[in-house]
């Protein structure tokens, strides 16, 4: 049985991911993310304005007067949140943690899915696949998505993405929706990402922290442990040299990361938690419209 805090959780994503599912991003979540094709409804008489091209011209001779073909998207999609449960994703304050913003983001991505009858399914990594939830599209599966999120007791403290791309290379042959929820502290994964985006539609999405930054203004020791390795040094934040090699390792990752999307040609949506993250949604769901 549940924690009574997880279950609390749950229905507070649930409830606050719903209205903006509802209120916002389903119909943007639609007309950004595409159908595989068209495929055949019917055949109607031709009216004022229909494309010539559709004329069906065998019915229209056994009729004598035009009809046209009617096509619908054919649009059931599959959608896998790849999910980072690696210990660096807990950084932040307690008010405020990366992990936290991730949940709701994912739980946000999943309801979205279900609203549009897609199928919605995640791969929860650390330094090794955690957990595969194969795709459904019931709401009750998303719940459960959103429970294995909070709940998971990951087996490792690591990350590897290349991992997680790994995995969905050999097990994914279909075309999906993949966004890939993480902080992006890794290296050595850009083939893999790059075979990914051949096949897949790939959204990373980069979770940072304005507390990262923040211990910028400390002056003096500081003993800094690794979430991952769990290892501990002293710093010392008023030496300069110490302050720059600090500030270079935070963002050599994500700068890394970064230029990689961008010689993909892929759109990328960086979120920090406490703060708006729709605001970074609608300038992503923008950005596509205008590529479409």
């Amino acid at each position: 049985m549940l924690p009574a805090e997880i279950i609390k959780k749950i229905r507070r994503i649930d409830i606050k991911t719903r209205l903006l599912v509802n209120e916002i991003f389903s119909g943007e979540y639609h007309s950004v993310f595409k159908g595989r094709g068209l495929e055949f409804s019917e055949v109607r008489e031709y009216v004022y304005g229909d494309d010539v091209r559709t004329i069906d011209w065998n019915v229209t001779a056994r009729f004598g007067r035009p009809f046209v073909k009617v096509y619908e998207e054919e649009r059931e999609l599959t959608v896998h949140l790849l999910f980072d449960l690696s210990a660096s994703t807990l950084f932040g304050s307690r008010e405020a943690r990366q992990r936290d913003a991730m949940v709701e983001m994912a739980a946000l991505f999943a309801f979205s899915a279900i609203e549009n009858n897609d199928r919605v399914g995640a791969v929860l990594f650390t330094e090794q696949i955690e957990e595969f939830i194969p795709p459904q599209k019931e709401k009750i599966h998303a719940l459960r998505i959103l429970r294995e999120l909070l709940y998971s007791r990951a087996g490792a403290r690591g990350t590897s993405l290349k991992a997680a791309f790994d995995f969905v290379n050999n097990t994914q042959s279909r075309r999906a929706i993949l966004f890939v929820l993480s902080d992006f502290f890794d290296q050595g994964y850009e083939k893999p990402f790059t075979m990914l985006t051949k096949r897949h539609d790939v959204i990373p999405i980069i979770f940072t922290d304005p507390f990262e930054q923040a211990l910028l203004q400390h002056q003096g020791l500081l003993v800094m442990r690794d979430l991952e390795t769990g290892a501990s040094r002293v710093a010392d934040l008023s030496d300069p040299a110490t302050r720059e090699d600090y500030q270079r390792n935070l963002n050599a990752a994500r700068i890394r990361a970064k230029r990689l999307f961008t010689s993909l040609g892929l759109d990328f949506i960086e979120v920090s938690p406490g703060t708006n993250y729709v605001k970074a949604l609608f300038e992503f769901f923008n950005r596509r419209s205008r590529r479409l």
